[in-house]
Parts: structure tokens; sequence; C-alpha cells
């Protein structure tokens, strides 16, 4: 079993070498030249190259033009990373946490001198106390001065009276589109 998987690896680093060869014998076939033949391979990696940035951009775009309701299909982390870049138009410096053993935090967002934690809840119903409970205790441990927690949905009325006690901002569905319409 171990060789099959062996020789699978060493076919998938070989392709990318045979095509550029197959590409560099076109362009000495229609050329007959040495420049034709690099020019063939150089054009031909400036479009795979090209193609791989555009992709990647479009995922982007993807995750600027989501409305809300593309927000309710989306994963946790991909709701996180929707607000990365919500957050990043409106000024911030965005840094992720990791994705498990986060302290309760899922972004760190920088102002100037203001440090804030982010707790990003993409869920279809109500956020309770636990999200609170869990950006409260990343305020220490990430330094920062304010905590806030995001969600598509809305907070349950514990949750809105534990933030209070502990000035911790709530941003529901209703601000959260607000926030969308105001960067487009």
């Amino acid at each position: 079993m171990r060789k099959r998987k062996k020789i699978k690896k060493s076919r998938i680093r070989l392709f990318p070498f045979l095509l550029l060869a197959l590409v560099g014998y076109i362009g000495w076939y229609y050329t007959g030249t040495k420049n034709g033949t690099i020019a063939s391979i150089v054009l031909f990696i400036f479009l795979v190259l090209s193609f791989k940035i555009w992709r990647k951009t479009r995922g982007y775009a993807k995750l600027r033009k989501a409305g809300i309701k593309q927000i309710d299909t989306m994963t946790g982390e991909e709701f996180e990373q929707y607000l990365g870049v919500l957050f990043r138009k409106r000024g911030f410096k965005v840094a992720f946490t990791k994705t498990s053993g986060d302290y309760g935090a899922d972004l760190i967002l920088k102002d100037r001198n203001e440090v804030i934690a982010v707790q990003a809840k993409r869920y279809s119903g109500s956020v309770g106390v636990k999200a609170v409970q869990e950006i409260i205790g990343a305020l220490k441990m990430y330094d920062a001065s304010q905590a806030w927690v995001v969600t598509n949905s809305y907070f349950t009325k514990q949750a809105e009276k534990l933030a209070e006690a502990n000035d911790v901002y709530l941003i529901n569905r209703d601000e959260l589109i607000e926030m969308i319409l105001k960067k487009r």
C-alpha cells in the first residue's frame, strides 16, 4: 500500500515538468528557436499564475458581495472570514485566532491604540449567555480593551443582560445588515 502512494506522489510531482516540457516543445515546433521555446514557457507560467490569482480573488469577491441570506448558509469559519473582510473595509487590522483553543475570541481587531476581541456566532437560533461568557474570558487573554459578539441572529435577554453588565458590545442581525449596507 505504501509503495502505491509513493509512486502516485512522484507522478504528481513530475506532471508540472512534463507539462512545461510539452509547452516548450510546442513553442519550439512553431518557432524553431530557443527564444520561442522560452517565450512559450514563460507565457504559460504567466497564464497559470494569473488564473490562480483570479480564482483566489474571486473567492474574496464572493465574500465581499455576500448578503445576509448568503451569511445564513455559511459555515462558522466562512462567517469569521467574512467578518474579517468586513472589518478590514472598516479600517481595522484583523488577526484570526486558532480554530480550537482560541480562549473565546475568533478575531482580534486593532485600530491605533484599541484592541478588540470578537466572538463570531453564525447561528440559526438565538445566541445565549455562553458566547458572552467566552468573550469576557478572552479580554484579558488577548489584552483587549473591548469585547464584541457578532451574530447573524439575535441574542437572548440573559445574554443582553450579561453583556450590559460587562461592557460587551453585541452586534445582532439588524446591526450586521446595517454594517454590510454601509460598506457597499
